[in-house]
């Protein structure tokens, strides 16, 4: 398993109730002006915005908070300018780190990352240095009471590349220009995903075999997860499932 799937993983079991509502909002919003202001207004034009609508709706969303998350970034109404951009490290045990952020002060949130890698024994990296162990994939995440054979048959037809299986959920995978598709696809065979979302897959992995180190790992991944600015965390760690299953417990 990638490092990706673990740690959506065990962001997927805690839930809710470890992250405010509020936070979840604030984090899509910012997502739905930046990809407005990017490709357009209209979802059915424009698919990064489709996608992150999706999750907006999914989070239960209002209608009215994303349609002025949706004005704002076009023009239509004033509001902050965001811009993306991207911070790189290592965690403690070298395993690769990609923090993806919509930030209205790059040196204000460069800044508070690199703290944050630096006082919980990680380092932050130059631009490029682990960003090549990593690859864009579309996800989407099914309930694993769902049938396989249904599943497989629909997504293939639609784009999807492979199919795994997550303990408590089916994972698909797609190039990230498929995924629209093979959730509209899914959704039309009665099979809706839990969550489908354009993110950083890791070619190689970095074994943590150690449940300390497993632990300080985790730790800076959630710090950096829960910062305002931040959109989406992705490393390349391997923990063993054994050593999981200690957090699980």
């Amino acid at each position: 398993m990638s490092g990706h799937s673990k740690w959506s993983t065990i962001k997927y079991k805690k839930g809710a109730a470890d992250q405010a509502r509020s936070k979840v909002f604030a984090k899509l919003i910012r997502q739905l002006e930046v990809t407005a202001r990017d490709g357009g207004s209209d979802p059915e034009t424009n698919p990064s915005l489709r996608t992150v609508f999706q999750k907006a709706r999914d989070a239960s969303m209002p209608m009215d908070t994303i349609d002025r998350a949706i004005k704002r970034g076009s023009g239509e109404l004033e509001g902050v300018r965001y811009e993306a951009t991207t911070y790189e490290g290592y965690a403690p045990g070298g395993v690769a780190v990609i923090a993806e952020a919509l930030t209205d002060n790059r040196n204000r949130t460069a800044a508070e990352i690199r703290n944050l890698f630096n006082r919980n024994g990680g380092s932050m990296a130059e631009p490029g240095a682990v960003s090549w162990q990593f690859e864009r994939k579309g996800v989407l995440e099914l309930d694993r009471s769902l049938d396989e054979e249904k599943i497989m048959e629909v997504a293939v037809e639609a784009g999807a590349e492979d199919l795994s299986d997550s303990g408590d959920r089916w994972v698909l995978t797609s190039a990230p220009h498929d995924l629209a598709a093979v959730r509209d696809a899914l959704v039309e065979a009665g099979v809706t995903p839990s969550s489908a979302e354009l993110t950083l897959e890791p070619t190689t992995t970095v074994a943590v075999t150690d449940e300390n180190e497993a632990k300080k790992v985790l730790h800076l991944l959630e710090l950096i997860d829960d910062h305002d600015d931040v959109q989406s965390v992705h490393a390349n760690y391997d923990i063993a499932d054994e050593v999981l299953a200690t957090f699980d417990a």
